[in-house]
């Protein structure tokens, strides 16, 4: 009897050693599947996703800050080598700051100290997040706001979505997204530090942590999602480098100052074709140009790449004959009819190519614009 107590004894640990593997392989399978059910619930998985990384909210502003180059040339000294001859000695200074594209129409807010040395500049370049460049046309400034607005005759623009500063609170997480000292679109990590408010409980000036390094004026400050919630415009330091302050003008201010500067600047312009033309064809040149006599209008030499015309399909060699109702006769006609129009206005180009006249509609874009101040 003895043996066989000690028989059953022995045999029976496996019995319970297996008992208690599967009790515990059992309990981890309902804590794992308990684990993956509070992890579908969408406010835990969002939650989780904003505590592990904010790639997805700096994924949806990057493309929406662009780069802003320019190069303005000064005369630095003038040396009279004759009585009848100077000789100007020129120096090159380049500008480099940051954007937000605000609208589809190709409407970009930065700040004034960014390009306040471009209306004398040539060359002056914006830089899409996908490499893609296209010149810009300063069409007005607030100074009291440090506020430019820029204009770009662009396709498949990513305009950012627009946040409530009203909502923020000291200690929100930010994020300022920019092109600080000419390394590329960077991004750095803060919180809101102070809030300056008006008497109407709105906010006037956002104070924060997150680098904003030169180069980065003008660049986006947005929220934990993706949002603008201001504009980049200064820091506080005697280095001139960053120390931890940092200023920013509230998105609200920024857009609505923005929105009436634009509203001005269509009202005081004129709409730009972007086309460099040469000589009104006669039936002398259009026998000459076209193996036929009786091509009239004016022949394209030029378009502005990224402008009105380039977008619309016009190309050089083409011949613009009539500028909506209006037969071109000579470069006058086609002032005329631009003229009475505005920045945004679509007017129908008839041209003739490679033996056919056809129609395109064309959307004006700014040219040499007539800035707005205020």
């Amino acid at each position: 009897m003895q043996q066989l107590l000690k028989i059953l004894r022995f045999a029976s640990w496996p019995i319970i050693y297996g008992l208690l593997v599967a009790i515990v392989y059992l309990q981890y399978q309902k804590l794992s599947e308990l684990s993956q059910q509070v992890a579908e619930i969408p406010e835990v998985r969002e939650l989780l996703t904003n505590t592990t990384s904010f790639a997805e909210a700096i994924k949806k502003a990057a493309p929406s800050v662009v780069s802003i180059n320019a190069t303005s040339v000064n005369v630095e000294s003038v040396e009279r080598a004759a009585e009848d001859r100077v000789n100007l000695y020129l120096g090159e200074r380049d500008s480099l700051g940051s954007g937000v594209i605000i609208s589809e129409q190709g409407f970009i807010l930065t700040n004034l100290h960014v390009v306040d040395t471009l209306f004398d500049a040539f060359d002056t370049e914006v830089t899409i997040s996908d490499g893609r460049r296209t010149p810009a046309t300063v069409v007005a400034w607030d100074k009291g706001n440090d506020l430019a607005v820029l204009h770009i005759n662009m396709d498949d623009l990513a305009p950012i979505k627009i946040g409530n500063d009203r909502q923020l609170e000291v200690g929100d997480i930010v994020f300022a997204i920019g092109y600080p000292r000419n390394i590329g679109q960077s991004v750095s990590q803060g919180i809101v530090s102070a809030l300056t408010h008006n008497s109407d409980s709105s906010v006037s000036i956002i104070q924060t942590d997150a680098a904003i390094n030169p180069g980065n004026s003008g660049g986006a400050l947005i929220d934990t999602s993706g949002k603008l919630v201001g504009l980049n415009s200064s820091i506080f330091s005697e280095s001139g480098n960053f120390e931890g302050i940092g200023f920013a003008t509230p998105a609200g201010i920024a857009v609505s100052v923005m929105e009436e500067l634009v509203k001005q600047a269509i009202v005081a312009n004129s709409g730009y074709l972007g086309v460099l033309t040469g000589e009104a064809l006669n039936e002398q040149s259009s026998q000459l140009f076209f193996g036929v006599d009786h091509v009239r209008g004016m022949l394209v030499e030029n378009v502005d790449g990224g402008g009105a015309a380039e977008r619309a399909g016009i190309q050089p060699g083409d011949v613009i004959t009539r500028v909506e109702e209006t037969p071109v006769i000579d470069g006058q006609n086609i002032m005329m009819e631009i003229r009475n129009k505005k920045p945004g206005d679509t007017i129908t180009v008839q041209v003739y190519r490679n033996g056919q006249t056809f129609n395109l509609p064309v959307t004006l874009g700014f040219g040499e614009a007539l800035i707005i101040e205020t």
